[in-house]
């Protein structure tokens, strides 16, 4: 039973080491990669808000990826593939994906708290000239 579980331990671990589709001669570098594919998921998701935006535009997203990292569609096709086929890299790339958009989405969080602070500030400043100037009046102006 213990030889059993070695020998198929021995495969997988053999077969999982072994490239299912070779390696394309335009291959995409991960880090390049990386980047394509956050700005995809930046802008599918814009597409769904300002789809008449990109529509009168006349911006494709595909095609302006291409043209922005100098890339072309059976390159994307084939990295993608490439990367798909050896799971642990694909999964390295979006998790490098994901860290990015987490960090942006902090970072506007962020601004949007700092923006927030900054408005009930300005009203409390408001409020309070507001309070002063009430008791003024109440007191009468040489009190």
């Amino acid at each position: 039973m213990r030889k059993a579980i070695l020998i198929f331990v021995g495969m997988l671990l053999f077969s999982c080491g072994e490239k299912v589709i070779k390696e394309p001669e335009n291959l995409i570098p991960k880090e390049k990669m990386v980047l394509v594919l956050h700005d995809l998921a930046v802008l599918n998701a814009t597409k769904s808000s300002y789809k008449a935006a990109l529509d009168n535009n006349d911006i494709d997203i595909m095609e302006f990826l291409y043209k922005k990292y100098q890339i072309d569609s059976v390159q994307f096709s084939q990295s993608d593939l490439y990367y798909a086929s050896i799971p642990l890299e694909y999964q390295e790339i979006y998790e490098k994906v994901e860290s990015i958009l987490e960090r942006k989405k902090n970072a506007m969080e962020g601004k949007a708290q700092k923006r927030n602070d900054s408005i009930r500030k300005v009203r409390e400043r408001k409020n309070d000239s507001v309070t002063k100037a009430r008791a003024n009046k109440k007191n009468g102006p040489d009190a």
